[in-house]
């Protein structure tokens, strides 16, 4: 298995953050197999979404409408108003993703990216691993 960590500024707004162009770096030339991606962090997923079209708004206006903002509602409290939100984001928006790869390529639909979604305004960057399992 080969593996790379990238460092993602995000700065101190919450979105999503395309990593495709990455990602179809990492496995070029790399024949069949398996793209990993996982964000370690308790505050941030992976989705893979059209994005450019108003979808990637779209899921962090609909994350504000499920997970709102206000500490009223949630136990875990220390940081920016709401980030307790934050926590709760990756039983929703998983932390890891798998690929296929196919001839060194990511088998994505045609209007699929990869994206890291970040609500956790107090956290301007992450650390994403793209790990590649080849093929038999």
């Amino acid at each position: 298995m080969d593996t790379v960590v990238l460092t993602i500024e995000t700065g101190h707004r919450a979105g999503t953050f395309d990593l495709t162009a990455e990602a179809d770096r990492f496995v070029a030339g790399r024949g069949d197999g398996l793209l990993n991606v996982f964000v370690p962090h308790a505050t941030a997923g992976l989705a893979i979404i059209e994005t450019g079209a108003g979808s990637d708004l779209d899921l962090i206006d609909r994350i504000d409408a499920l997970l709102p903002r206000d500490d009223a509602r949630y136990r875990h409290r220390h940081g920016s108003p709401g980030h307790g939100a934050d926590h709760v984001l990756p039983a929703f928006v998983p932390p890891s993703i798998v690929i296929p790869v196919v001839d060194g390529r990511l088998a994505l639909g045609t209007w699929q990216s990869i994206v890291l979604v970040d609500t956790n305004v107090d956290n301007p960057q992450r650390r994403v691993r793209f790990s590649f399992l080849p093929g038999r």
